[in-house]
């Protein structure tokens, strides 16, 4: 009976726990579907609002662009007003430049109308000097065939101007007095500088020269002669001179002159080329005594007679006025045993007239002056020369050295008392003056 008790007691235990585990595990399938349907929920809300926060993103995103389009057009709005508002003031300011304008031209043409004649008068001449210097700037072509004949070549102008000519392309026909110098001359030379004897003072001379140079240009004529040797001595008083004294200069200077271009001028004007005679500012200002200052006006007025004579056949005659430059020619030591010599040469009624200490202070002034004025930069006198052969338009005065320029032509000007008490005030004093 207990055992059957038992059994059942434990039977029913054995129930109870299926039941309780039959009750578990529905409560584990509930809470697990419950669950499941929980997180399907949560999934779907997730997803929607994921979706929702796309939309979201992407109207914030519109907003953004259409916020920063509005911003764009505000600026550019704003801009529009800007620039409204300046082109007001800038329309104010045209009117204020308009006016400003108005009255500048009233003040001009009233000043134009006082003036008038002047301000046309300064505009002529500012375009007169501007065609001038573009016409003084054109040169000559086909140098390379062009023969030109130079006097005097030995030393000072004449030498640098045949070295100058030579590098520049023309064949060079350098007259020279004597051998030594034409030697000298064709050693620093090129190949197309050819010299030639020649004493101005000799008319078989010069017809030699002559003759020689016409075998030299054959056809083509002879293109520039530039008669550039001189003398100075004797210089000094007039009183001192004898008339050989006057001579001897004049044969170099003037009767050189005219016999060369008279013998030469046929083949310039076949070739319808230049005459350039070299005078000197001391043919403009008669400074002292001797043939020099005779000579070289004669040049002056010999030059002029001819330019006016021959421009008819293209035929252009130059004049070359240098100043004082330390050359041979300016040399103190001939000039001063020039003065000696002529001082000695004087009877004593001469020397007592002018006194002991006269020949002396005369040689002081000499010196004073040659050291003060004489320039050393020969160029600037063959750069005229240069010009005067290779320019298109030739000048047909040049003056070299600043003392030219700014004394001796404007003194040329001035009436003949200023250029007395000028020297009257340097020049020494004779002791029997009245």
């Amino acid at each position: 009976m207990l055992s059957r008790l038992l059994k059942e007691h434990q039977a029913k235990q054995n129930e109870r726990k299926e039941l309780q585990e039959r009750r578990r595990r529905e409560a584990i399938s509930a809470a697990t579907c419950l669950t499941e349907a929980l997180v399907d929920h949560l999934n779907v809300g997730v997803a929607q609002a994921y979706v929702n926060q796309r939309k979201l993103d992407h109207e914030v995103k519109t907003l953004q662009v259409q916020a920063s389009q509005f911003s764009k057009q505000t600026a550019q709005w704003i801009s529009m007003v800007e620039g409204f508002n300046q082109a007001l003031k800038e329309i104010g300011d045209v009117e204020n430049w308009a006016r400003s304008i108005e009255m500048d031209m009233r003040t001009i043409a009233t000043a134009l109308e006082e003036n008038a004649w002047l301000y046309i008068s300064g505009t002529l001449v500012a375009l007169w000097f501007i065609v001038w210097l573009y016409r003084d700037s054109l040169e000559i072509e086909d140098i390379s065939n062009k023969y030109v004949f130079v006097t005097g070549c030995d030393s000072g102008f004449g030498n640098l101007l045949c070295k100058k000519l030579d590098r520049k392309g023309f064949h060079v026909l350098a007259g020279c007095l004597t051998e030594k110098g034409a030697d000298d001359l064709k050693r620093v030379a090129g190949p197309y500088l050819k010299t030639v004897l020649l004493d101005v003072t000799n008319q078989d001379s010069i017809q030699n020269a002559m003759e020689w140079t016409k075998k030299e240009v054959g056809d083509k004529g002879l293109w520039g002669i530039v008669n550039n040797a001189g003398r100075s001595l004797p210089m000094g008083p007039s009183e001192w001179m004898r008339v050989e004294d006057f001579h001897s200069t004049l044969k170099v200077n003037m009767n050189g002159v005219i016999a060369m271009t008279m013998t030469f001028l046929p083949l310039i004007k076949k070739a319808r080329g230049r005459i350039v005679n070299v005078a000197s500012v001391l043919g403009r200002v008669a400074a002292n005594g001797g043939g020099y200052c005779i000579s070289k006006f004669a040049v002056e007025s010999f030059s002029d007679c001819l330019r006016r004579d021959i421009h008819y056949f293209g035929i252009n005659v130059c004049i070359i006025e240098p100043g004082f430059f330390k050359t041979a020619v300016t040399s103190l030591d001939p000039l001063e045993r020039e003065l000696h010599r002529l001082w000695n040469q004087l009877s004593p009624e001469v020397q007592a007239s002018y006194g002991d200490k006269y020949l002396d202070k005369y040689i002081k002034v000499q010196r004073l002056i040659m050291n003060a004025i004489c320039d050393t930069d020969l160029t600037k006198v063959t750069s005229c020369m240069e010009h005067a052969l290779t320019a298109a338009y030739p000048r047909t005065r040049y003056s070299a050295g600043w003392d030219a320029k700014f004394l001796w032509i404007p003194l040329s000007y001035m009436p003949s008392c200023v250029v007395d008490i000028g020297l009257w005030l340097v020049l020494p004093r004779p002791s029997k003056s009245v």
